[in-house]
C-alpha cells in the first residue's frame, strides 16, 4: 500500500541537496570529469520553489493568508548568520591575499552581497571585456543567493495576492504554469541574444522556482501518490541530473533549454518522492552520507568558493592533493559554522517566538555587512602605496583609440563598421589598423608614429572579432559570432573604399585558432582554416592595393599581471614571481602556421615583435620599471607607448621621430 510522503521533513530533498552541492563543489574544484557540475545551483532553485510554495500554500490553506513577516524572519534566521559569517571571513582573508586595489573591488562585491543584489552588479561586469577578471572574485557565488533572497522576497506576496482570487488547486497550477512559461520563454530567448541576463537576472530564472513550485501543489503531489511508475519517474530524474553533469559545459548556451535538464529532473524526482516506495530513489538518497552532505550543504556552498579562489591565487598550480586539502578545509569551516551559527541561529526560540525578533536580527545583520563591506573598502584604498598606484594606472590607462572613443572597439552585438581617426588627421595619405581588441593595444604606437610621419591612421576595430575570414564562437555570447563575420564584411568594403597605402593587421589568434596555450578553449578552429581564412583577408585587402602587414599575437602570461604583479608587491615579493616561461606563453607553431600562409603572397609582410616581451626564455611581467599587460595578453598603454621606436623599425625600417610624451 502506497500514501502520500509527508509535506514536512523529506530525506530524499536532503539528499537532493547533496547531489546538488557535490555538483557544484566538484565542478569549482576542478573535476573535469563533471563539466555540467555548475547546474546544481538550478537544483537548489527547484528545491527552494517547492519547499517554499508548499509551506506558504499550506499556511494559505490552512489561514487564508500568509504572515510576511514571520516568514521573513524565518529566512533571515536561516541564511543571514552563516552568509555573514563567511562575507567577514573572506574580506579578512582577502586583506592577506589580495591587492589592495583588489580588496577595493570586491569589498564592493561584499557589499552588493550583504544586500542581495550581486546578481545585478555582476551584469555589469558580464558585459564589459575590459572589465577585471571576475573568476578570482570571492564573492562571486552570492549571485545565486542573491537571486533566491530576491525570489523569497516577492514570491509569497505573488501567492497571496493570487490565493485572494480563489483560483482552485487546478486554477493555481495553471497560473504557476503560466509564469513558469512566460519565464522560460524569455529565459530561452535571452540565452540568445544577451546571456548574462539570462544567467544573472532573478525574473529569467523564475521558471526554475515555479516548477518546483508546481510540483508541490496538492494536485501534482495526489497525482504522484497514485501514479505507479512515480518511482521510475524519480530515477529517470536522477538520470537527468546525471547526463547533465557530465554533458553541459560552461561554454554551451545556458541556461536555455538546456536547463530544461537539471530542472526537470529535480522536478520528476521531488514528484515520485509523493509516492513512497522502496523501490524509489528516495531510499537511496536518504542514506546517511547523502544526509550529512545534506544538511551541510549550505554552509558547503558558502564556504567552497573562497577557499578555493584563494588557494588558486595562492598556489595556480593546485595539484590534487592540494584541492583534496581544500575540499577538507571546506568541510571543515563548514562544520565549524553550521554547529556554531547556523543551527543555533535557526533554532534559536526566543527570536522565533516574536517575528519582530528576527527582522531586527536581519536588518543587524545587513547593516553589518554593509558596514564591514564599506570599511574594508576605505581600508584598501589607504593601503594604495605609488607602487600599487603605478601598477593600478598601468592597467586602467586606455589605448589612444579608446581615449578617443571608447566605442573604437565595436562591442559585441554592434556590426555597423565605426571608424577612428589618429595621428595627422588631415593627411591624404591612410594607414588602416584593421583587427579585435589586439589590434587595440597597438593603436597607441601606431598613432604615435602616424603623427611623425603624416600620416591618418583609421582604425576598424571588433571585440573577440578576428581579421582572418573564419567562424569565430563568442564565448560571452555563447553561440557562433554572426554579428563579427556580418562586421567584417562591411569593414573590408569600407577599407577597400578608402584605397589606403597599408593595413596593419593584428588579432588574439589564440582565441580563434587550435594552440596548446589557451587549449581550454572550445571551438576552436584548426590551422589549416585559420591559414585559409588568413590568406582570404590578406587577398582582399591586396586587391584594395594596399600593402599589408600582419603582426604576429602577443604572448599569452599564466596569471592576470596587473593583479599578480600588485598582490606580490603587497605581499612583499618581486615581480618576478609573475613572470611566465616563452614556452608557456608562446605556441611557435601557431604562428609558423600563420607565416607560411602568407609566405610568397607579395605585398603582404609578417612582422614579429616578441623580442620586446619575451628573452629565449622567459616573458618578463615588467620590462623597464613598466609593466607589460594590463591582463594576460593585452600590452599595457605605458608599454605600448614605448614599442613605436621598435614597431616603426619592424613596419619601416626607420625610427620614429622623438617627441616629449
Amino acid at each position: 500500500m502506497t500514501t502520500p510522503a509527508s509535506a514536512s521533513f523529506r530525506p530524499d530533498i536532503e539528499g537532493l541537496r547533496a547531489i546538488a552541492v557535490a555538483g557544484v563543489v566538484a565542478f569549482h574544484f576542478g573535476m573535469t570529469s563533471l563539466p555540467g557540475g555548475f547546474i546544481g545551483v538550478d537544483i537548489f532553485f527547484v528545491i527552494s520553489g517547492y519547499l517554499i510554495t508548499s509551506h506558504l500554500m499550506q499556511e494559505i490553506g490552512r489561514t487564508g493568508t500568509v504572515d510576511l513577516w514571520r516568514f521573513y524572519g524565518r529566512r533571515a534566521r536561516r541564511l543571514l548568520p552563516a552568509s555573514l559569517l563567511v562575507i567577514a571571513a573572506t574580506l579578512a582573508a582577502g586583506y592577506l591575499i589580495l591587492a589592495p586595489s583588489e580588496q577595493q573591488l570586491y569589498a564592493k562585491g561584499a557589499l552588493f552581497a550583504s544586500t542581495y543584489v550581486i546578481n545585478m552588479w555582476l551584469l555589469r561586469w558580464s558585459f564589459d571585456y575590459f572589465a577585471t577578471d571576475t573568476a578570482n572574485n570571492p564573492f562571486l557565488h552570492f549571485w545565486s543567493l542573491s537571486v533566491e533572497e530576491q525570489f523569497y522576497l516577492l514570491w509569497p506576496a505573488l501567492l497571496l495576492l493570487v490565493a485572494r482570487f480563489r483560483p482552485g488547486e487546478r486554477g493555481m497550477a495553471v497560473l504557476l504554469a503560466l509564469a513558469a512559461l512566460v519565464s522560460f520563454a524569455a529565459s530561452a530567448w535571452m540565452t540568445k541574444t544577451s546571456q548574462p541576463w539570462a544567467f544573472y537576472f532573478s525574473p529569467l530564472r523564475a521558471w526554475e522556482f515555479a516548477a518546483g513550485g508546481l510540483v508541490s501543489l496538492p494536485v501534482a503531489r495526489r497525482w504522484a501518490a497514485g501514479y505507479r511508475p512515480a518511482p521510475a519517474m524519480g530515477w529517470a530524474g536522477i538520470a537527468l541530473i546525471g547526463a547533465a553533469y557530465l554533458s553541459v559545459r560552461e561554454t554551451d548556451p545556458f541556461p536555455g533549454l538546456i536547463a530544461l535538464m537539471p530542472v526537470a529532473g529535480t522536478a520528476m524526482l521531488l514528484l515520485s518522492g509523493a509516492r513512497q516506495s522502496r523501490s524509489a530513489p528516495g531510499a537511496a538518497l536518504a542514506l546517511a552520507p547523502f544526509q550529512w552532505v545534506g544538511k551541510l550543504s549550505y554552509s558547503l556552498y558558502l564556504w567552497h568558493w573562497p577557499v578555493i579562489v584563494f588557494a588558486t591565487i595562492l598556489v595556480p598550480d593546485l595539484s590534487l592533493a592540494g584541492r583534496l586539502a581544500c575540499l577538507a578545509l571546506t568541510f571543515g569551516l563548514s562544520m565549524l559554522s553550521y554547529h556554531l551559527v547556523e543551527n543555533p541561529v535557526r533554532l534559536s526560540g526566543w527570536l522565533a517566538a516574536r517575528s519582530v525578533r528576527s527582522l531586527g536580527l536581519a536588518a543587524l545583520l545587513t547593516s553589518a555587512g554593509a558596514t564591514l563591506s564599506y570599511a574594508a573598502a576605505q581600508l584598501a584604498a589607504q593601503s594604495i602605496d605609488p607602487n600599487q598606484r603605478l601598477i593600478m594606472e598601468s592597467a586602467a590607462r586606455g589605448s589612444s583609440a579608446r581615449q578617443l572613443d571608447s566605442g573604437c572597439v565595436l562591442a559585441r552585438e554592434e556590426t555597423v563598421p565605426r571608424r577612428c581617426i589618429l595621428g595627422a588627421a588631415n593627411s591624404d595619405r591612410t594607414v588602416v589598423l584593421f583587427g579585435d581588441s589586439h589590434a587595440d593595444h597597438w593603436s597607441t604606437p601606431l598613432a604615435e608614429i602616424a603623427e611623425s610621419r603624416g600620416w591618418r591612421l583609421v582604425t576598424y576595430m571588433k571585440s573577440s572579432c578576428p581579421a582572418a575570414q573564419v567562424q569565430s564562437w563568442n564565448e560571452v555570447l555563447a553561440r557562433e559570432y554572426s554579428e563579427c563575420d556580418e562586421w567584417r564584411r562591411r569593414a573590408l568594403d569600407e577599407i577597400a573604399a578608402l584605397k589606403p597605402e597599408l593595413v596593419i593587421v593584428s588579432q588574439y589568434s589564440y582565441s580563434y585558432v587550435e594552440n596548446r596555450v589557451n587549449g581550454e578553449l572550445e571551438h576552436l578552429v584548426g590551422r589549416d582554416a585559420w591559414a585559409e581564412g588568413l590568406r582570404a583577408s590578406a587577398d582582399r585587402l591586396r586587391k584594395a592595393g594596399a600593402e599589408v602587414v600582419l603582426i604576429r599575437d602577443v604572448p599569452v602570461h599564466r596569471s592576470y599581471l596587473d593583479k599578480c604583479v600588485a598582490r606580490s608587491l603587497w605581499q612583499g615579493r618581486g615581480a618576478e614571481a609573475c613572470d611566465t616561461p616563452r614556452d608557456q606563453a608562446i605556441d611557435e607553431q601557431v604562428f609558423a602556421a600563420e607565416q607560411a600562409a602568407v609566405a610568397g603572397m607579395g605585398g603582404v609582410r609578417y612582422v614579429d615583435l616578441t623580442g620586446q616581451f619575451c628573452d629565449a626564455r622567459n616573458c618578463p611581467a615588467m620590462i623597464g620599471g613598466k609593466l607589460t599587460f594590463r591582463d594576460r595578453h593585452h600590452i599595457a598603454t605605458p608599454y605600448a607607448a614605448s614599442l613605436a621606436a621598435p614597431l616603426q623599425r619592424a613596419i619601416f625600417g626607420d625610427q620614429v621621430a622623438q617627441r616629449a610624451r
